[in-house]
């Protein structure tokens, strides 16, 4: 088939389709001429995460601690990312000691490039704080004590 010419526009025709559709590789056939146009997939690119502090703030409760069932406990809805200010550099939403009321956010869930509130659902004074900032948390880890 060497010596069967093409259309050079019919060929930038095709690899224009390429560009526009994503797609790597397309081929016609018509009676005895056939065309195949083949392009390497693009290199991965590398995604850069944003950077994320280590965790800070307050250990850990003890393993043998089970606050999950505590009355006072505030759940995590989701898993995701703990930030207990609203920005870096800023002052925490709720401290050790502080009295808080309904609805008041006491902390945000990162989830999904997502900042989610985590409200207080009963009115007291915040007894402890059993996570870190840009610590991860899971659905259901117990995030802060109101008494």
């Amino acid at each position: 088939m060497s010596g069967v010419p093409f259309d050079p526009a019919a060929i930038r025709a095709l690899a224009a389709i390429l560009n526009e559709t994503g797609l790597t590789e397309i081929e016609i056939a018509e009676q005895d001429r056939r065309i195949r146009i083949k392009r390497s997939p693009a290199p991965a690119q590398r995604v850069s995460l944003p950077h994320r502090p280590p965790p800070e703030g307050p250990a850990e409760p003890a393993a043998s601690e089970d606050l999950t069932r505590h009355p006072g406990a505030v759940l995590s809805p989701m898993v995701g990312v703990v930030y207990l200010a609203p920005e870096p550099g800023a002052p925490a939403f709720v401290t050790l000691g502080q009295r808080v009321e309904i609805g008041q956010t006491l902390l945000l869930i990162e989830a999904m490039k997502t900042f989610n509130q985590i409200k207080a659902t009963k009115a007291g004074e915040v007894s402890r704080i059993l996570v870190r900032a840009g610590a991860p948390v899971e659905f259901g880890e117990p995030l802060m004590l109101i008494e």
